[in-house]
């Protein structure tokens, strides 16, 4: 099938790649130039594991291609993506200017029927508004051409798109005839082989699942985080609840791991967005404003910890400090920093007078996009450079490469011999036999009552 995907960012680029690697003629557009002419020559602006590769095979191809000319992309497609970002407006609501845009240029170039897919993640009665603004430039142009929007939202997780693409666990599709839904089982077909992916709904239901998905997974990190707040001033181990409930099939594993909170360009949004759809609609969605102040006030916890180690009373607490940082990225295998906890932790350990050595495998050319030139950051090469004349480490986000220091090394390399782990790695009784102090989330010396005491 011919595909034109509008957006080459994370969504639009995985998609129309991993739609080009199983034979569909695909053409993703941009309005960046520079990113388009990039992508011709195989420079990806985002970092996501096996994507490179994958890429550059189709596009030697020619089963994919990249373009600004958006009335050449309309023109090829049979199904036309928008995929183009979504950000927070200022009320927290999503901002539709760029889907918005996109449809009305499908509405000033379309010649004949095609099938429209809202890929981005967008508000209930989004399809409308894209519908809307398609069919005003089609009257406009004084032409009559049939087409369907259809709502196909991305469950892509950053560091895992390509195999979530690859093989998704669900292909959802919201629509209003069956001759849509048939178009989209035949542009999926090669990805729903061996048992039935699809789950076919209305539109409306479509575009509100992906939000739900999204507030859910967000719902279980705030909780497991406020699950961790109590046991350190109750006194109990936070690793020990998360093992006695996750064993549990209703509430299972996944998304139960106290931390520094969530980011990335997903989860905080989407809370929001949901948040203020329910409210635009006379609804206060009370757990969702909950999961988001949590996550806000869990961006801090780290820093609190700091706090507590260092400030004594006789002195100013992390002034003239410097801390080594592992990990700037929001999570894992990515380069987002978008919401990231790191960025809040820095800033308060600036705040503080404390100076940062940071180090990311993947984060560094990010990191300096975002902070620049300045004296009291020093971006190094590895984690162990990181440590250099530091006198804490701080664990950030949780990369493989961090999991198994070498603690005794750590100790002779840190002047105040802490550890800060804000991803709950390491065993609070290994770290304090180098002779480190340990304070985790909701684990170590976070707690205000010892374990096993009376509170």
């Amino acid at each position: 099938m011919r595909v034109s995907i509008f957006g080459t960012g994370y969504v639009g680029l995985v998609t129309g790649t991993c739609l080009a690697e199983v034979g569909h003629q695909v053409v993703c557009v941009d309005v960046d130039a520079a990113k388009v002419a990039g992508l011709r020559n195989g420079i990806i602006p985002i970092y996501e594991p096996g994507l490179e590769p994958m890429v550059k095979a189709n596009h030697a191809s020619g089963r994919l291609q990249f373009t600004t000319d958006a009335a050449e992309a309309i023109a090829h497609g049979e199904v036309v993506f928008i995929a183009v970002g979504t950000p927070p407006d200022e009320d927290g609501s999503a901002d539709l200017k760029y889907v918005l845009a996109v449809a009305r240029t499908i509405g000033r170039h379309l010649q004949r029927p095609l099938v429209v897919v809202d890929k981005s993640t967008v508000p209930v009665g989004t399809a409308d508004r894209v519908r809307a603004a398609i069919a005003a430039e089609l009257a406009a142009r004084d032409v009559q051409v049939g087409f369907e929007v259809v709502s196909n939202p991305e469950f892509l997780k950053e560091g895992d798109a390509v195999a979530d693409c690859m093989r998704p666990d669900r292909i959802v599709v919201g629509a209003d005839s069956a001759d849509a839904v048939a178009v989209m089982r035949r542009l999926y077909a090669p990805f729903n082989r061996n048992h039935d992916r699809f789950v076919v709904m209305d539109v409306r239901s479509a575009e509100l699942t992906k939000y739900a998905a999204n507030a859910m997974l967000a719902t279980k990190i705030s909780f497991m985080n406020e699950v961790a707040n109590i046991a350190e001033r109750v006194g109990a181990d936070v690793e020990a609840v998360r093992k006695g409930i996750g064993s549990d099939p209703r509430i299972g594993w996944h998304f139960i791991y106290p931390g520094a909170g969530y980011g990335g360009s997903c989860f905080p949004k989407d809370v929001q967005a949901l948040a203020r759809t329910a409210q635009q609609h006379g609804y206060t969605a009370q757990l969702l404003e909950a999961v988001e102040a949590v996550n806000e006030r869990q961006k801090g916890h780290l820093y609190e910890l700091v706090q507590h180690h260092y400030d004594r009373g006789e002195d100013e607490g992390v002034r003239g400090k410097v801390f080594a940082v592992w990990g700037l990225a929001f999570k894992p295998n990515t380069d987002d920093m978008r919401e990231a906890s790191s960025r809040r932790l820095l800033e308060q350990l600036w705040e503080g007078g404390a100076r940062v050595r940071a180090y990311d495998p993947e984060a560094m050319d990010e990191a300096r996009r975002i902070f620049g030139e300045r004296d009291d950051l020093v971006l190094c090469d590895s984690s162990q450079s990181a440590l250099e004349g530091a006198d804490a480490l701080v664990v950030v986000t949780e990369w493989k490469e961090f999991r198994i220091p070498d603690f005794a090394r750590l100790h002779a390399s840190l002047g105040d011999a802490v550890v800060f782990d804000g991803r709950n790695l390491y065993e609070p009784a290994e770290v304090e036999a180098a002779g480190l102090a340990y304070y985790g989330i909701g684990r170590g010396r976070s707690l205000r009552v010892p374990a096993g005491h009376p509170a």
